[in-house]
């Protein structure tokens, strides 16, 4: 058995597309007048096909449009797709497939078309549950619109995840908490819960370059808040299988398993990154981030790549170390060795266990509550940095 095979297959599409940009948001996402659908539904058929190509006989367990915002492409274009994506690969018994989908979006019988399309899980961008700080977080939408569009795509798929941005400008800790329990009495079964980041790059963060974006929470809140997102959603039965994921026992996201576990998928669309394993080899692939670009190859048949990278073993030993510590699972101390002939110091095993940071037993390592708070210093002392 190949490696990959451990965290299984899946498919990545990003639609590059916004109505708007948010002023935090740092992915690949573009705002444009005029979208020709017709064109861009023939660019991700020829690329699901070369993909195919490289990959033939593979049973694909997930797909996942990703942006942007997928919930402004055409019903008939997530169709097209999902029909090219069977008549390609053979797909698992329940195949999650997942379209991301802003509030200010979504409509009945768009997501009755999603449905009908093979989208089985609907994954929400609601960020917050006031307009106060919807408007500070650059959202288009009300918190009103939000419940409304939550009710609409609950009423059309069983799976529906949303995400929250917390550690707000001004956010306080009982705040926090009044708003995370009003979003548990919501929830289906899935959520993704984000402390806010600044990015380089982002409207964000050149406000605060400028010593603007006041009142962001320090340290010391923001590790309350963290505990008390575990705390609360431990007691909802929702608890963290990831650092910023919660889920009902089995409602996990197959797809983002699939990366923090290490298996292949193919990514398709601007600035896609992808992890394919050919020919015994892991290779990392990137796409062209301008949506111009990238329209161009792949509508002229070439591959709409902007680099393929083989791994080397420690490479690939680190990024399996650094993803799988995210999860509640933990790292597998054979297949890391495995993989890349890696095994951590034990006498850092010993002081992080020491520290509270990690536990160990025969088979893995894995980071408790206390180590998740400072997750990226656990991970440098593991890979000897």
């Amino acid at each position: 058995m190949e490696d990959w095979q451990n965290g299984g297959f899946g498919l990545y599409l990003h639609w590059p597309f916004c109505e708007s940009k948010c002023p935090y948001c740092d992915f690949n996402s573009h705002v444009s007048a005029q979208i020709d659908q017709r064109k861009w539904r023939d660019a991700y058929l020829a690329e699901i096909d070369r993909a195919g190509r490289e990959t033939p006989g593979r049973v694909l367990n997930t797909v996942f449009f990703g942006g942007g915002t997928p919930s402004l492409m055409d019903p008939d274009l997530v169709a097209a797709i999902l029909e090219r994506v069977r008549g390609t690969w053979p797909m698992s018994n329940a195949p999650e497939i997942t379209l991301e989908a802003n509030p200010g979006s979504i409509e009945a019988g768009r997501f009755r078309g999603y449905r009908d399309a093979g989208v089985s899980r609907i994954s929400m961008g609601m960020q917050a549950m006031n307009d106060d700080d919807l408007r500070r977080l650059g959202r288009k939408h009300t918190a009103a619109e939000a419940r409304t569009a939550f009710e609409i795509a609950r009423n059309c798929f069983d799976r529906v995840s949303f995400d929250l941005i917390y550690a707000r400008q001004d956010q306080s800790l009982d705040e926090w908490r009044k708003e995370l329990t009003s979003a548990l009495d919501l929830a289906v079964d899935h959520l993704s819960l984000y402390q806010l980041t600044v990015e380089d790059g982002t409207a964000f963060g050149d406000r605060l370059a400028k010593g603007g974006l006041k009142g962001l929470p320090d340290e010391d809140l923001s590790a309350e808040m963290f505990e008390l997102t575990q705390e609360l959603c431990d007691k909802a039965q929702m608890p963290a299988y990831e650092v910023s994921n919660h889920a009902k026992i089995d409602a996990e996201s197959q797809h983002n398993l699939i990366y923090w576990r290490g298996g292949d998928y193919v990514g398709i669309g601007p600035g896609a990154h992808g992890r394919l394993t050919l020919r015994g080899k892991r290779y990392a692939t990137e796409a062209p981030k301008s949506p111009a670009i990238w329209l161009g190859l792949a509508e002229t048949g070439k591959p709409a790549e902007l680099q393929r990278n083989a791994l080397t073993p420690e490479e690939h030993g680190l990024e399996y170390l650094i993803m799988s510590l995210r999860l509640t699972e933990g790292l597998n101390l054979a297949r890391l060795k495995a993989i890349s002939g890696m095994e951590p110091d034990p006498q850092k095993l010993v002081q992080l266990v020491e520290l509270n940071m990690i536990s160990v037993d025969e088979t893995h390592i894995k980071a408790t509550a206390k180590g998740r708070l400072v997750l990226n210093a656990v991970i440098r002392e593991l890979a000897g940095g």
